[in-house]
This record gives structure tokens, sequence and C-alpha cells, in this order.
């Protein structure tokens, strides 16, 4: 099965709202967002973000280096020591970088998302991990960040 097919079968899975009139490959990134599950968020919006070459272009990839910044964040918790997973803090800050460079110009609300909200995220985990060194991981599965659509 074609990796296109394997998301599109796997966002069917994740029960997309009609009412909401928004692409089931962006509702499902924040299904997979809130259930910790970043790597998947990032394969369900990068599928869409590949089609695309619009105006939601460096809003989907911002998005995509949200949940990468996550994943990185996810498997030094997991694996401190690991030799690889034990040096992901720097990576994760980077990621947040990119991703507030590319969410910034949709500020204040971008399809239905307080983008705001999600810039003091990144930024806030991004100052933590530097404050401390790039030692401390600031991501706590107990305390995990959630993003929310709006309603219209």
């Amino acid at each position: 099965m074609k990796k296109n097919d394997r998301i599109s079968a796997f966002v069917q899975q994740l029960g997309a709202d009609p009412a909401l009139a928004l692409d089931p490959r962006y509702q499902g990134y924040f299904t997979c967002f809130n259930a910790r599950q970043y790597y998947e968020a990032h394969d369900v919006l990068e599928n869409l973000w590949l089609e695309r070459r619009d105006e939601h272009y460096l809003f989907f990839k911002g998005l995509i280096q949200v949940a990468g910044a996550f994943v990185h964040l996810q498997k030094q918790h997991v694996h401190p020591t690991h030799p690889k997973h034990g040096r992901r803090l720097r990576p994760a800050v980077r990621l947040f970088q990119l991703a507030m460079k590319n969410l910034a110009p949709y500020a204040p609300r971008h399809l239905q998302l307080d983008v705001t909200t999600v810039l003091r995220l990144c930024e806030r985990k991004a100052e933590k991990i530097v404050a401390g060194n790039y030692e401390q991981n600031p991501w706590d599965p107990a305390h995990a960040p959630k993003l929310h659509l709006l309603s219209e």
C-alpha cells in the first residue's frame, strides 16, 4: 500500500467533522497532536501540505514543524540517555523557531486556529530548553499541550 493510501485510510479512521468544512487531514492533525501522536500529526498534515502551493503552504509547514519539535521532545523524554534521542533538544528548538517564522504571518487566527496561542507555546518551550542549557526537557506527557480549532 502506498503512503498516500495509508494516510487516507488513517484519516478516515480519525472521523473528521464535516460541519467544520475543513480538510479531514487538517482536522486529523489536531486529533493526532492532542493524542500525543506527534509523528502521525506530522505525517497527516504533510500529506496535505505536499499537495498545496497556495496561501496555506507556509501555515501547514509551520504546523508540521511544531509537530516535529514535539516528536523530538517526546523521544528525548522517553530515552534521555539514548545516544541519539538524548540529543534532541537542540533540533526541537530549531523546529520551534522555524515554526514561529512560518506561522507568524498568519496570526492572530487562520483556518479556525488561534495562531497566536501556538506561537506562544513554541516560544515558551524553546525558551525553557535554552534557559536549561539544552539539558532540561519541558515536555511532560501528563501536561502535554492541546491545540483546538475554534468555531467560525
